[in-house]
């Protein structure tokens, strides 16, 4: 474990209160997170020389946690030894300068539990847990497979709500069941009902970050702890820039910090190619299948917007905060 954050103050609870309490209390993640690309070799191996190389760019523009093997990282590619190594090799380096966070979400409780214990061993300060893939579970089964994977270290987690990628999205009142365990301390919202989000959070301690980046703003403005950027491997100076204006409520100069992230590419899921964050300090490679991004990437590095990328429309439902104190129950999508 890393000094200055002991098990104990991660296993904190806290009352619901105002967005500075949310900001204050939640050391064990960060505020301005980047979903860190893996670096690889041309022949597809870790590039520890790239990782290490962009941690230190991310470090010094600003950001305060790393999600290493998310989705961004490519973990549908990487091997058990290799996820682990990865997160020693950024814990190791990042030391106290930052929290790293350990993506071990799969389809599969068991894998999942594996990979949070690994990463625990590696270093880890907290995991990222997204909902099960492909599968399709009931809420019933989210809400099982999230506590069982909470229960098995001492890391604080971060749900991670994307149903554009996974197929289901977590109903509100799931996240309200989750936000019981008292490990359960934060979600990431690539769903982007800010309406969802904010009812969620009104009835939780669950501290809220952004994984849209084109809506860093608007969440943030709506009480959201902090931001798990994409387009962050290339400027989280613009996303410190941004918090910083959003907290001391300079909505003027937010509003001129957003336009900046956009221009530099931000967009739902935007892709940045494997190892590249627009500083050429890392090969481009990536894995099959995931090789799209590198005419993105280029873009970046040459100081030009990227393409937008295509939007996913997800059926969003409307939740009456009536219901709230009702115990709804959550039904499986189809």
């Amino acid at each position: 474990m890393k000094p200055g954050y002991a098990i104990s103050s991660k296993n904190h609870r806290w009352t619901a209160g105002n967005s500075a309490d949310r900001i204050d209390r939640m050391t064990p993640f960060g505020s301005n997170l980047v979903a860190m690309v893996t670096p690889m070799e041309p022949g597809g191996a870790l590039s520890e020389p790239g990782l290490t190389g962009l941690v230190d760019h991310l470090l010094n523009t600003g950001c305060d946690g790393i999600v290493v093997g998310g989705t961004t990282g490519e973990s549908p590619t990487l091997t058990d030894t290799e996820a682990a190594r990865l997160v020693h090799t950024v814990a190791n380096h990042a030391g106290d300068r930052a929290r790293v966070i350990a993506g071990v979400g799969t389809y599969d409780t068991t894998a999942c539990i594996r990979r949070a214990k690994e990463a625990e061993a590696a270093g880890a300060d907290a995991l990222l847990l997204v909902c099960p893939y492909y599968s399709k579970p009931t809420q019933a089964g989210i809400v099982a497979h999230c506590q069982a994977v909470a229960d098995a270290t001492d890391l604080p987690v971060m749900l991670y709500d994307v149903p554009a990628r996974t197929g289901t999205a977590m109903e509100a009142a799931t996240l309200i069941e989750l936000a019981s365990h008292p490990r359960i301390r934060a979600v990431k919202d690539a769903k982007g009902d800010l309406f969802e989000a904010m009812t969620v959070m009104a009835h939780t301690p669950l501290a809220y970050y952004c994984g849209i980046d084109e809506l860093n703003l608007p969440y943030l403005a709506a009480g959201a702890t902090g931001l798990v950027s994409v387009v962050g491997n290339a400027v989280a100076d613009r996303n410190a820039a941004l918090i910083a204006a959003v907290r001391g409520g300079d909505l003027d100069t937010a509003r001129i910090a957003q336009r900046r992230v956009a221009s530099a590419g931000g967009g739902r899921h935007a892709h940045v190619a494997g190892g590249d964050h627009g500083q050429g300090r890392a090969g481009r490679t990536r894995r099959h299948p995931a090789r799209d991004g590198a005419a993105s990437a280029a873009r970046i590095a040459a100081g030009a917007p990227a393409a937008p990328s295509r939007r996913l429309d997800v059926p969003r439902r409307r939740v009456a905060p009536r219901l709230i104190g009702r115990g709804m129950s959550g039904k499986g999508r189809s």
